[in-house]
């Protein structure tokens, strides 16, 4: 039985959601679980955008049928070549044989890349700017190249205004019924997801996402329309300032982030003595993280989101305790920069942590040490007590600013 949901009268809603995935990417928890979204528009010339995960083609493909109300399909728009949005294009072509494919010469590369079929034959190349009329409606392609593959574009409908955003403005998390942001209580339920899927997905280039907020500020959109998570109809703005700090590389909000490992406690102990010294300080809004229970892609969307972290870890094997290794890794891998940082290390026998982390801190762009290094042997001492103030006194002051 078909599942569609009709946007405006010849835009209808084909997506479906996968609530069984447990990993995004193999990689991303995601215990709500994901959508994929696609959209048919029916004109003198009827238009599919994108495809879906091979996890709900069946389900894609009734949607599809039924949006079509007996029509053929004539043009296939590829915004994104990611298997989750491309992995039905074959099905599509063998159940409309006639189907032109719209995409840019990458998009082509990649469709002969994953595919056998003759692309070639029925390949609509555009280039930035380019246009595509189906009657009543006109698409503006506009090319968005590491958003975050490289041949990825979006199309703007100049006829209704609405900005069909590929993985753009997406977010994690299955669509139940509502399938529009103001449905949802998305600040409250939905914003730390889509702060994680932009981080972990598309944050390492925000360079990149800024020149496509630029060109996208120079469109009339009356609706964002992804391919993740729910449509944006109202508030656009709201969600387009959050992509644009997040893409800068500023803190979303001042706070004071923790993220530890602790082996036997003593680590686990010395943040939290280090916590109640920043609140006697004024510092609000402190969060702590224990690195080895919450998942890497929840750390770093949240290093991004704060102004000021203490990053503190036993030495093990005279290394960086894993679970915090892998959290540096991951931030530098995603361009972490433009904050201020602290260092606790902790040792029994070999003191060596602190020093490799603050390293991996130095790689970074304009990651600032703002304390020196707050040394642990075993256990935090009465006497180290000045020290954790003087740590306490530093922080209070980055977030006050």
């Amino acid at each position: 039985m078909h599942n569609t949901r009709r946007i405006a009268e010849d835009v209808i809603y084909v997506g479906a959601s996968d609530r069984r995935l447990a990993l995004f990417e193999n990689v991303y928890p995601i215990e709500r679980g994901v959508s994929y979204n696609s959209y048919v528009v029916l004109d003198e010339k009827t238009v599919l955008l994108d495809t879906a995960d091979h996890s709900v083609s069946r389900e894609f493909l009734e949607n599809v049928e039924a949006a079509l109300q007996g029509r053929t399909l004539d043009y296939l728009v590829v915004n994104h070549m990611e298997p989750d949005h491309c992995a039905v294009i074959a099905e599509i072509v063998l159940r409309y044989p006639d189907v032109k494919i719209v995409g840019n010469q990458k998009t082509l590369q990649m469709i002969k890349q994953f595919y056998t079929f003759d692309a070639d034959s029925r390949a609509v190349i555009v280039k930035d700017g380019d246009t595509l009329s189906t009657g009543k409606h006109s698409f503006t392609f506009v090319f968005a190249p590491m958003v975050h593959w490289p041949e990825v574009m979006v199309a703007f409908d100049s006829s209704n205004g609405f900005l069909f955003s590929a993985d753009a403005f997406g977010t994690f998390g299955a669509l139940a019924g509502n399938i529009y942001a103001d449905e949802l209580d998305f600040e409250g339920e939905w914003l730390d997801d889509a702060r994680r899927y932009y981080i972990n997905i598309v944050g390492k280039y925000g360079v990149q996402v800024m020149n496509t907020l630029k060109k996208a500020a120079a469109l009339p959109i009356k609706m964002i329309l992804p391919l993740h998570g729910p449509i944006w109809r109202e508030n656009i703005g709201w969600f387009i300032s959050k992509y644009q700090t997040w893409a800068s590389y500023v803190p979303e909000e001042k706070g004071l982030l923790i993220v530890y490992s602790s082996i036997y406690g003593n680590t686990a102990n010395a943040v939290d003595v280090l916590a109640a010294a920043a609140a006697g300080k004024g510092v609000k809004n402190i969060h702590i993280y224990d690195a080895s229970k919450t998942d890497v892609s929840v750390l770093v969307s949240e290093c991004f989101r704060y102004s000021t972290i203490v990053f503190a870890s036993p030495t093990y094997n005279a290394e960086i305790f894993p679970k915090m290794e892998m959290l540096l890794i991951e931030l530098k891998a995603h361009a972490f920069q433009n904050r201020d940082a602290a260092v606790i290390e902790n040792g029994s026998w070999a003191l060596s942590a602190g020093r490799k982390i603050s390293e991996m801190l130095s790689s970074m762009k304009d990651v600032r040490v703002i304390a020196p290094v707050l040394s642990i042997k075993s256990s935090l001492k009465e006497e180290q007590m000045p020290l954790v103030e003087e740590m306490a006194e530093a922080l209070a002051r980055s977030i006050k600013g």
